[in-house]
């Protein structure tokens, strides 16, 4: 059996997937669907996308409607054979800018695509495209877990009138500064990740019929079939079918395939998971009569069984056609291609390169191309630069129990006089002692904690079919979790893709997400990509190994940023910042600097040192908590509490679920920052801090942190400003408590 492109390209990304998991888009020459669906194309805003495709067919002097439909025409006379994808992805548009520098946005297309689209966005980082084509980064807003307890009526966050995106903006004028502006679009940021045999992310079943079609476009003149064969790539599906209306009105095809989703239903769309085969079972074919295909479909099935092809028959409906104008009929030689996807329509939409190569060999075969293809390779750069301390922080991964890499760089942050002094502990706690105060001084003994760990997964089996049961390692909405792609975190400290298994029955008209936040002892189940046991432990995935979302460092407008897990990154680089300021003498005093672990599961690693140090006689007399003051400066949240704005100071977190601070130390730490001109804040939030656990010993626990708007979620937001009042309030109290 001869090995074609598409063949050879899937046993190309197989080897090549694991090295690029988040390929650069900047260049198209042969892309695969990873890099296609890492370009925004909201339907009616697919101008970045098709300027790309047109470059790529520049050779064929490819042609451009009203629309914004790309496509190219070789040959001449009949049969005119038409083979179209569509490009477009459903998304927002900017419908309004807030006064305090909100942007409320409109659905497009305006009924959702399925029941869970807009809450899967809750708490996601986006981009808004502005009209010259800038990216500008934001996050969809969501509720913080630890303001939500007993509250009542709180919003919906899939509902188009509660959501919000955050630029980092305060004004609606520093928004249009910007140059946001109302009509723009927003989009999920996007990363494609290889999850086992296939790509995992937004879009990616928007986008592998452009690819195949560009790869067919680039062997086209090879094609021996008599006629006019136009290749089209068309726009605003989502939208009622607009760019395919209008493709057809163009060529009015005597026959023609649409390469594009082929889901199982009625024509009323009853998209049912089950009715669907699974990834790896082939290409899909759809007709309107599955069980007897006739004309086009029936060549097509005979030319699959001669390829050696893969075929499963759907009864499906036909791309929609919807438009005010009058809508063009299909040619009576008509079939749909596709391929399996799990979790269609979801940021973490799943497909098999198998099945995507197998779709590419059938269609080279329908086009009579035969012989060697042309080869290709992957573009892109990578830029490397010395990070922030909390940049780079957050950029390290350590869910509870598995801080390793994040005490490394802690570590690695300090200056090198310090670093020998610094010790991790049998509960992985890194601790620094300064000073010099002799046993007799009345100096107090002064802690101050942050904690490393984040929230993530661990896993406790894999599944006869080859999925993860995982535990939850902290708590949180699942809606910003579930649904998403993941990082396995081996033990030989590679990584692999999956995808967090969305809720039963998440696809059903009327389905609602089940409320509140998951606790520890309710487990959710990973897909990696297998389908046995075996397959699993072949990737070198075993009990013990530990999940997370993917994260990323991104700035907003000022000097605001957006990043999971600021919780409480931002208070170890508090630390590490104070520290440096502080340097390695400090005479007359005593002070403990120490970076937990396993805060999120119960305060484990603080509790191992506060009784440590109780037992050894050296129980501090204050505790400084430094982690997150979870904020309600946000349009989801109620301002009767938590009330501390982004960007106006470090806060005292006086009053939370764990502790109550004593208010003459409130108001000496607020002079101390006054007398010092470090903008502060003071309030009461939710949550617990690692200082709580020493209060049994004799310790006053006074918790300091900076205002984060939608906590335990990939959107939280900062102002860095924030943090650098932070690390400066640390160093004063250290060196003046």
């Amino acid at each position: 059996m001869r090995l074609s492109f598409f063949a050879f390209l899937g046993l190309l990304i197989a080897v090549l997937a694991p090295a690029a998991l988040a390929q650069s888009a900047d260049s198209l020459q042969f892309a695969d669907v990873g890099q296609l669906a890492a370009i925004p194309a909201v339907a009616g805003y697919e101008q970045e996308l098709s300027g790309r495709i047109r470059e790529q067919l520049k050779a064929l002097a490819p042609e451009t409607d009203n629309l914004g439909n790309v496509y190219v025409t070789v040959g001449s006379g009949a049969p005119r054979r038409l083979l179209v994808t569509a490009i477009d992805e459903p998304g927002y548009v900017v419908s309004e800018i807030t006064p305090d520098g909100f942007l409320r946005v409109q659905r497009l297309p305006q009924a959702p695509p399925n029941a869970v689209f807009d809450l899967l966005h809750a708490a996601q980082p986006v981009w808004v495209i502005t009209r010259d084509g800038k990216k500008v980064p934001g996050v969809f807003a969501g509720l913080s877990v630890h303001l939500q307890g007993l509250r009542l009526n709180a919003p919906k966050m899939s509902d188009l009138d509660q959501m919000y995106v955050d630029i980092g903006a305060t004004s609606g004028e520093e928004v249009r500064a910007a140059g946001v502006d109302i009509l723009d679009s927003v989009t999920l940021q996007r990363q494609q990740f290889a999850v086992g045999q296939g790509w995992a992310g937004p879009a990616v079943g928007d986008r592998f019929g452009c690819e195949a079609l560009l790869h067919i476009a680039a062997e086209i003149k090879r094609s021996t079939k008599s006629g006019t064969t136009t290749i089209a790539f068309v726009t605003q599906q989502w939208t009622s079918g607009r760019g395919l209306n209008r493709i057809l009105e163009e060529i009015r095809p005597d026959e023609m395939i649409y390469v594009g989703r082929v889901r199982a239903g009625s024509a009323a769309g009853n998209n049912s998971i089950a009715e669907n085969p699974a990834p790896g079972s082939g290409v899909l074919l759809g007709t309107t009569d599955a069980t007897n295909p006739t004309g086009l479909a029936r060549e097509l099935k005979d030319l699959a069984e001669k390829e050696h092809v893969r075929l499963q028959f759907l009864s499906a409906p036909a791309p929609r056609i919807a438009s005010y104008a009058k809508a063009n009929s299909f040619p009576e030689r008509f079939a749909m291609l596709g391929i399996p996807t799990l979790w269609p329509v979801t940021p973490a939409e799943y497909l098999s390169w198998s099945d995507a190569g197998n779709l590419g060999t059938l269609i080279l075969a329908y086009l009579d191309i035969r012989g060697p293809s042309l080869g290709g390779g992957y573009g892109g750069s990578v830029f490397h630069s010395e990070p922030h301390a909390l940049e780079a922080l957050v950029k390290v991964y350590g869910a509870s129990g598995h801080e390793g890499e994040v005490r490394k760089v802690v570590l690695n942050r300090l200056d090198p006089r310090l670093q020998k002094n610094a010790v991790a502990d049998a509960a992985g706690n890194l601790i620094l002692h300064l000073g010099d105060a002799k046993p007799e001084a009345k100096t107090p003994k002064i802690l101050f904690v942050a904690h490393m760990d984040e929230i993530g997964y661990q896993v406790r089996s894999i599944e006869p079919d080859g999925r993860l049961l995982v535990d939850v390692l902290g708590g949180g909405y699942t809606e910003y979790f579930l649904g998403h792609v993941v990082l396995v975190h081996k033990s030989d400290g590679m990584t692999s893709g999956g995808v967090l298994e969305l809720p039963d029955g998440w696809d059903r008209p009327g389905f609602e997400w089940p409320h509140g936040p998951r606790g520890l002892d309710e487990p959710a189940h990973v897909y990696v990509g297998t389908r046995s046991a075996e397959e699993t432990q072949k990737l070198g995935i075993k009990a013990g190994d530990w999940i997370t979302i993917p994260k990323q460092y991104r700035p907003l407008l000022g000097k605001r940023a957006n990043a999971r897990s600021f919780d409480d990154r931002a208070g170890c680089a508090a630390l590490i910042e104070a520290v440096q300021a502080i340097g390695p003498e400090l005479p007359g005093r005593e002070v403990t600097f120490a970076w937990s672990t396993e805060e999120e599961v119960g305060l484990k690693g603080a509790g191992a040192l506060a009784e440590r140090l109780a037992k050894e006689g050296k129980t501090p007399d204050f505790v400084f908590a430094i982690d997150t003051f979870v904020s309600s400066d946000s349009p989801l949240e109620s301002k009767r509490f938590a009330d501390a704005e982004i960007g106006k100071g470090f806060v005292i977190r006086a009053v939370d679920n764990s502790n109550i601070t004593p208010r003459q130390y409130v108001d000496r730490v607020i002079k101390l920052a006054r007398e010092n001109n470090i903008p502060v804040q003071y309030g009461v939030t939710g949550g617990g801090n690692d200082g709580a656990v020493f209060q049994r010993y004799g310790s006053v626990d006074i918790p300091l942190g900076w205002p984060l708007r939608y906590s335990h979620s990939p959107g939280e937001v900062i102002d860095t400003r924030d943090v650098d009042a932070l690390a400066k309030i640390i160093a004063v109290l250290a060196k003046n408590w």
